[in-house]
C-alpha cells in the first residue's frame, strides 16, 4: 500500500439517535452501556454520527460545494459540516440532559443528525480541551446564530 492508496478502517456503531415527540435520545446498544458510568456528571457530550443516509460513492466523492447557507460561495468540503464527504463522520456537542446507564439511554437537547442515525462514539465534553477562546467564522456565516437551541425541546 503506498502513501497514495487511503487505507480502511472498521467502524461500529455503539447506538442509535431516536426522534420522538418527547424528544432526543441517543439509544445505546446493550454491550456498550457499562461506558455510559459517570457520564452523567458532565454538561454536555460530543456525539460522533455516521451521516448512512450519505455513505454512498456521490456523496463520498463530493469535493466541493455551494452550501445552502451560502450559495455564492464555492467551498472545499473540509470547511463546512456538510455531511456528504469523503468520510461521512458528523460531529456535535450536545447538552446533556440524563443518562440512564442500565437502559442505555442517553437525552441530550439538541442534535443535527436524523432518527435512526448510528452513533459512533460518545466523548465527554471538557472545556479545557474542547473550547476555543478567539474563534472566527467567515463572513457568509454572520448572521448564523452563536449558541444552538438550549431549551431541551429538540428544536
Amino acid at each position: 500500500m503506498t502513501e497514495n492508496t487511503p487505507k480502511t478502517y472498521e467502524v461500529r456503531a455503539v447506538g442509535y439517535v431516536r426522534r420522538s415527540a418527547e424528544g432526543i435520545t441517543l439509544e445505546i446498544l446493550e454491550q456498550f452501556r457499562p461506558a455510559l458510568a459517570n457520564l452523567s456528571h458532565f454538561s454536555h457530550v460530543i456525539v460522533l454520527w455516521w451521516a448512512d443516509r450519505h455513505d454512498n460513492e456521490k456523496s463520498r466523492s463530493a469535493l466541493q460545494t455551494r452550501p445552502p447557507y451560502a450559495r455564492d460561495q464555492v467551498m472545499g468540503i473540509f470547511a463546512t459540516r456538510a455531511e456528504y464527504r469523503p468520510n461521512p463522520i458528523g460531529l456535535t456537542t450536545c447538552r446533556l440532559l440524563a443518562v440512564d446507564e442500565a437502559h442505555g439511554s442517553v437525552r441530550v437537547a439538541d442534535i443535527d443528525a436524523l432518527d435512526g442515525t448510528p452513533v459512533l462514539d460518545l466523548k465527554a465534553y471538557f472545556p479545557v480541551c474542547d473550547r476555543v477562546r478567539k474563534a472566527h467564522i467567515p463572513a457568509w456565516l454572520s448572521d448564523w446564530p452563536q449558541w444552538l437551541p438550549d431549551d431541551g425541546l429538540g428544536l
